[in-house]
């Protein structure tokens, strides 16, 4: 039990591309939530999460869970967009063309 408490502790290193992503992730559901005038107490009560994790949210950190974050989005009505993510695998389809059996061209005659 003590290893999963120990593995949950572990800091997982982010790299700086993958930061930035999060933190153009938070600042727009920052600004959403401003659009909409809502402050961050009514906020984080329609997203069943405290203020603190709102605002690491809106910063961007890795600690959020992502059920946390898709909920920050459905009190935003943009739940939906979750399902943007990953949407178009190119690099993966071409890896799994090229896998397909190659079919033999048959002569006549």
């Amino acid at each position: 039990m003590s290893n999963l408490l120990d593995m949950a502790k572990e800091k997982i290193p982010i790299f700086p591309k993958e930061q930035k992503v999060l933190i153009a992730f938070g600042e727009r559901i920052r600004l959403a939530r401003l659009r909409r005038n809502m402050s961050a107490e009514t906020m984080a009560a329609r997203a069943s999460c405290s203020r603190m994790t709102l605002h690491k949210a809106e910063l961007g950190s890795p600690s959020v869970a992502f059920g946390t974050y898709l909920r920050i989005l459905a009190a935003l009505h943009l739940s939906e967009d979750i399902n943007l993510l990953a949407r178009d695998d190119e690099v993966g389809r071409r890896l799994q063309d090229l896998e397909l059996p190659r079919r033999r061209v048959r002569k006549n005659g």
